[in-house]
Order: structure tokens, then C-alpha cells, then sequence
């Protein structure tokens, strides 16, 4: 019998609690933090060797072409991307994942993985998968339990049972975040692991359990799905069939009603990296447990996480910090005030900025640019497009612009009129203009963009025509 064994990555966060290098539109799953490659790649690389299908990865639209360059640089386009119009936690988004996985086959296995997950030991990891696919096969939910290290009040906690298989043992109870005293008592009873959000299960069995359970999301997952379209990559959940669809996650949806739940100890350096005091407990610290990277000088500095992305960060005489510098942003902030992150960023909302949506180099599906200089009716901009791609064709109606080439060859449109640019060349778009540029070399074009005009809000695009589907 084939029990094809699918991945379904859930990558539609927007974390806030790792501000500023997490933004609203590039959420910690993007980001390199432990390590060379992205957590959304790690994700996906841990898989090796595990005999898996292609991916389904959920996400939401603003990350789309994101997560999809990510995917392309590991060797990764194959994956069906599911694009949510709107985040309705993971009961449903397992759910669309798991009527997709179903195409395949009727056994299909589903293997569901938050994309911001660390996992240090692999070898234990798959191990781990192996019991929990041998539970699946027979008919169990399984989830994944973290052996916990220490008595931590931030999880939710999971009460094994009697044991039903090698490594697998029933639920008994799914717990809330503790107190600490509670806590401790559970890590002493050791039969209590932390609720890690990681599950396999037959896609047609979790199904089932939800239509027993919460028929109308089911209904509504299926009707989305079905009125839902191909778009480039990409597949587009209808939005109009998915508002209806009750927001919940699996385990209040599922997994504490079902009598199938059972719970596979996973003990391979797990975590969720869900603070910068996680992220420095894991790290590799020096003598003073300090965690130091980029161009920082540091002088008795004790128990600190100091990050500098772009500059100079020079520290004296400090401990227990979490010290962060990006382009546009420096967060100064004590080890033990790190969940009070988000008020922060609900603060700099409130106030209009918006630091807490995007970093000052924003990434495209053509490439990226970065905003250099801003001031009363100009702005700079270095612009960077990628071999074989293009921006779309827009107007502006407050800017004009000036594009002087910087690095390779530009394919210039304006009013229907092509041009080349090499380097050191330069043109002029007038207002009200419709023009686009393309990259038709071999390598990266850079430009300089000057804006000028009344107002430079990027809202001021109107697309004309658009190869990657953005809206006009």
C-alpha cells in the first residue's frame, strides 16, 4: 500500500517577538538565525533522507514570491504553494494541506512542520518520524512531544499515557502553559513533554476527526479549495469560500477531543526560537555567555545577545542585554523584558511608523531595492533586478524619476519607446509616464533611483501590466 509521506510546511507567520530583524513582511522564518540558510530551509532540508514527496507549503500572500526563491536556491520547484487569503490558524491550513496531499493518494501521510523551527540532532529527528509514521499507518494522530530540558512556563505541555507502540505512547491530557511551580513538578514527574506543534497522520484520517469534530471548517477548506485557482506558482485559496471557515488551532480543534492522539518524545535540540533569550540560550557563547556577531566591539560585556547587521556597534560595561542593529532600527533590550518586544512594536504601529512592517531594503519577486536617502520631496533608491526579470509597467502620478545605471545592462520602456543603458548611462521618466525596466544580461543590473514630486509613498503605482499577477 503506498503511504506516500508528504511534508506540509506552515509558514504563514508574521512574528513579532524577534523585531527588528522580523518584520511583518519578513517574518523570522526567512531569516538566517542559526546559521547560513533560512529556518524555512533548514525546515525543509532536515527532510533528507527521509523519503518524502514534494512539499506543500502554506503561506499568505505577501510572502509568496519569498518563499518561493527561498525554496528555488535549495534546489527546491516542485512544491505546491498554498497561498491563505487571510491567517485562520493551523487546524485549517493542516486541512487544505491535507485535501491536497489526498491527490496523490488515498493513504497519503502528512508530515506538518512550523517553518521556524530549530532542530539540531537530525538523526534523532528521523528517528522520531519513523515511529510516529509507524502510529500513522495504523490510524493514530501523532504528535511530536520535546523531552524538556528545563521547567519552562512558556509551552503548553503534553501527559503520556500507556505505551501502544515502540517510542509511542497514548495522550492522556494536553495541558496549558503552567506556573513555574507547576512546571517543575511536571519535569520531575518526567512524563510531561512540551506541546512542540509537529504532527504526522494520514491526510484522510485527520480529515475524518475534523468533520467529526468541526464539520464546518471542513466544508469550508473543501469549498475554498474548490473554488480556488492557479495562479504563476502559486494556488490561490478562494477568499470568499475561507471567510467563512472558523478560525482554530489544531489542538483545540482536533487533537484534545480525538481519541487517536498519541505522542512520540522527540529529544534533538528542538526549539522554536520564539525570543532572542531562546535564540542566545542555544547559541554558541564566549567566555562572558555572550553571543556577538558582526561588526560589534564589545568590552565586559556579560550574558548578551549583540547582532549588528549593517554598522558599527560598539558596547561597554553591560549584561543580561539583547543589543539588535539593522539599516533602519537599534533595539536596546533587557534579557528578562524580551515578551514585552511585542508591546513595542504594537507601540511603533500605533504611532504611525512602520519599522515594524518591512526593513529599508524591501524584496521583490524581480529583486530588491533600498531607500539610501529620504527628504522633502526626494528620495534615493539603489534598485536591484535580477537576470531575466522585470518590473512591471507603472505610472506614477506625484514622482518623477531619474534611473542612472550603476552595474550592467538596463532595458528601458517608456511611453512604448525601448532603450538600452549600460553603465554610467542614465534617463529621465516624467510624470505621468508609463515605463518599467528589465534586466536582459547575465548579471545583477544595480541602478540609482532619484525620486522627486509632491508625494513618494509607494502607493503611488498604478500597474499597467505585471508578470508575477500583482494586482494593477
Amino acid at each position: 500500500m503506498d503511504h506516500a509521506l508528504i511534508p506540509v510546511i506552515l509558514a504563514g507567520g508574521s512574528g513579532t517577538r524577534l523585531w527588528p530583524l522580523s518584520r511583518q513582511l519578513y517574518p523570522k522564518q526567512f531569516l538566517p538565525l542559526f546559521g547560513e540558510k533560512t529556518m524555512l530551509q533548514q525546515t525543509v532540508e532536515r527532510l533528507d533522507g527521509l523519503s518524502c514527496g514534494a512539499p506543500i507549503l502554506i503561506c499568505n500572500e505577501e510572502h509568496r514570491f519569498l518563499a518561493a526563491e527561498q525554496l528555488r536556491q535549495i534546489g527546491i520547484d516542485n512544491a505546491t504553494i498554498l497561498l491563505e487569503p487571510f491567517p485562520k490558524n493551523t487546524a485549517p491550513a493542516i486541512a487544505l494541506a491535507a485535501f491536497e496531499a489526498l491527490k496523490l493518494s488515498e493513504e497519503s501521510l502528512i508530515l506538518v512542520l512550523p517553518a521556524d523551527h530549530l532542530v539540531t540532532n537530525i538523526e534523532a529527528f528521523h528517528e522520531a518520524v519513523k515511529h510516529a509514521k509507524s502510529a500513522a499507518i495504523d490510524g493514530y494522530l501523532a504528535t511530536f512531544g520535546i523531552v524538556p530540558r528545563k521547567p519552562e512556563t512558556g509551552y503548553g505541555y503534553i501527559r503520556r499515557g500507556k505505551g501502544i507502540k515502540e517510542a509511542v505512547f497514548c495522550v492522556d491530557e494536553f495541558v496549558e502553559k503552567p506556573n513555574l511551580a507547576t512546571a517543575r513538578r511536571y519535569l520531575k514527574d518526567g512524563n510531561y513533554y512540551w506541546n512542540s506543534g509537529m504532527f504526522l497522520f494520514k491526510a484522510k484520517v485527520y480529515l475524518n476527526e475534523l468533520a467529526q469534530f468541526e464539520p464546518e471548517m471542513l466544508d469550508s477548506c473543501q469549498k475554498a479549495l474548490i473554488k480556488g485557482k492557479k495562479d504563476l506558482d502559486f494556488f490561490r485559496i478562494d477568499p470568499e469560500a475561507f471567510a467563512s471557515c472558523p478560525a482554530n488551532s489544531i489542538d483545540y480543534a482536533v487533537m484534545e477531543k480525538t481519541k487517536k492522539a498519541v505522542v512520540v518524545p522527540l529529544d534533538a535540540g528542538w526549539s522554536d526560537i520564539g525570543s532572542w533569550a531562546s535564540l542566545l540560550e542555544i547559541c554558541d557563547k564566549d567566555e562572558s555567555g555572550s553571543n556577538i556577531k558582526g561588526d560589534v566591539v564589545a568590552l565586559d560585556v556579560k550574558n548578551s545577545l549583540i547582532r549588528s547587521e549593517n554598522r558599527l556597534v560598539a558596547v561597554l560595561g553591560v549584561e543580561n542585554l539583547i543589543i539588535v542593529e539593522t539599516k533602519d532600527a537599534v533595539m536596546v533590550v533587557h534579557k528578562d523584558r524580551v515578551q514585552d518586544i511585542k508591546s513595542l512594536v504594537e507601540r511603533l504601529g500605533k504611532s504611525g511608523r512602520n519599522e515594524h512592517i518591512n526593513h529599508r531594503e524591501v524584496f521583490r519577486p524581480w529583486g530588491s531595492y533600498d531607500s539610501l536617502e529620504k527628504g522633502p520631496r526626494f528620495q534615493v533608491k539603489r534598485i536591484i533586478v535580477k537576470p531575466g526579470e522585470e518590473t512591471s509597467l507603472q505610472i506614477h502620478y506625484h514622482r518623477a524619476e531619474h534611473w542612472i545605471v550603476v552595474k550592467g545592462t538596463a532595458k528601458v520602456t517608456i511611453d512604448g519607446k525601448t532603450i538600452l543603458l549600460t553603465e554610467n548611462e542614465s534617463t529621465f521618466i516624467p510624470i505621468g509616464k508609463s515605463h518599467a525596466i528589465a534586466n536582459p544580461g547575465k548579471i545583477p543590473l544595480e541602478l540609482i533611483e532619484v525620486q522627486s514630486g509632491s508625494y513618494l509613498g509607494e502607493d503611488d503605482i498604478v500597474r499597467i501590466e505585471d508578470k508575477y499577477g500583482r494586482e494593477k
